[in-house]
């Protein structure tokens, strides 16, 4: 009999967590061998995983393990920060950058901060923030975390400092939309940073920050602004390049079909787009596949709530997917959505999945008003 490798792993993750419960201080490689009689390589692979997703902590490159702040969380109930957390590293696990992404919250009122997350990034050579670190009113961090923040903040919508071996950037989250409630740090070593890069770096801090704003319940992002300051930019189609960026943001998709009496239904449904078609997702019992089986004509709309309100808008038809016509099938394709919009952690809805490929017709991408 074969045995259940799938058990294990999870047998020896839940070992794993009890050791950084128990001890505080840190567990070193060694010790974490002995407890858990598992190879070398596939325990690193383990705290990578559970590193990446928030429940272990590491203070230096080669230093004891820690419980992150997702594993510390189990001892009580969910606070805002826990929920802000779970949304970080949903949002970083999607995100999958090369820099390290890290979210910090105000710490009382001498104008410092506090690390509550990161995540490194991919590259070799990156920049981490220690354990437990405070980041001082003079740091980026603080700079963005002020009710009053200098007319440059206020005016550019973040802040930039230039550290020992480091610049971090860092842009509000604003849980009303206004008001800075934590900051969204990126942190690149010195000697790769430079000013061309800092649009594409900004571009993409202030999508995950308004997203993770949005999470939070704000109907709009314009950090420090009045809604009578927040005016959108005059209505101009969305490049290609543009088009495509947006629609890889775990944005929903509305699709609005034909039910079998000829009335209009509209679903909030997950989407991919790989550059020709849509591909959307219904679990089990989703009345919206049956209508889209029944009649393919199909529309979808993905925008965003605030400035630069970009949106598009698609025609076309519906069509179930084909084993061949997404690379490894329904299954890569669920995975895809599912670490999209839950993040790595996520669990998807027990049951039977269906999954619609959309063939375009027309498509248009806009953003700003007329």
């Amino acid at each position: 009999m074969q045995p259940d490798t799938t058990s294990s792993s999870i047998a020896r993750a839940l070992l794993l967590l009890e050791a950084l419960l128990e001890q505080p201080q840190g567990v070193d490689i060694p010790d974490l061998l002995e407890r858990l009689d598992v190879a070398r390589s596939s325990l690193f692979a383990l705290l990578n995983t559970l590193k990446a997703l928030g429940y272990v902590e590491q203070a230096e490159r080669r230093g004891r393990y820690r419980a992150g702040p997702r594993l510390l969380a189990w001892r009580g109930p969910a606070s805002p920060s826990a929920h802000l957390q779970t949304a970080f590293y949903a949002e970083a696990a999607a995100l999958a950058l090369a820099e390290t992404l890290a979210l910090a919250l105000p710490a009382g009122a001498g104008g410092e901060a506090v690390l509550a997350a990161q995540v490194e990034g991919s590259s070799q050579v990156r920049s981490v923030f220690p354990l437990g670190l405070r980041f001082p009113p003079q740091s980026a961090t603080a700079q963005v975390l002020t009710a009053s923040p200098s007319d440059a903040v206020r005016r550019d919508g973040y802040a930039v400092a230039t550290m020992d071996e480091s610049v971090d950037l860092a842009v509000p989250v604003c849980a009303d939309g206004q008001t800075p409630s934590a900051a969204l740090v990126l942190s690149v070593p010195a000697f790769r940073w430079s000013q061309q890069r800092l649009a594409g770096h900004l571009s993409l801090l202030r999508e995950t920050a308004a997203r993770l704003s949005y999470r939070l319940g704000a109907l709009r992002y314009a950090p420090w602004r009045a809604a009578t300051e927040d005016q959108p930019s005059p209505r101009q189609p969305l490049e290609p390049a543009a088009m495509a960026a947006f629609l890889a943001a775990p944005w929903l998709a509305r699709l609005a079909c034909v039910r079998p009496d000829g009335a209009p239904h509209v679903v909030p449904v997950w989407q991919e787009w790989d550059g020709q078609c849509f591909f959307v997702a219904a679990w089990q019992g989703s009345l919206w596949a049956q209508y889209v089986l029944a009649n393919p004509n199909v529309s979808l709309t993905v925008d965003e709530p605030w400035p630069p309100l970009r949106r598009v808008f698609a025609r076309g038809r519906a069509l179930p997917l084909q084993p061949g016509d997404y690379p490894g099938g329904l299954n890569a394709l669920l995975n895809r959505l599912r670490r999209r919009y839950l993040g790595p952690g996520g669990v998807l809805p027990a049951g039977e999945w269906q999954a619609f490929r959309v063939q375009t017709e027309s498509l248009s991408a806009w953003q700003g008003l007329s």
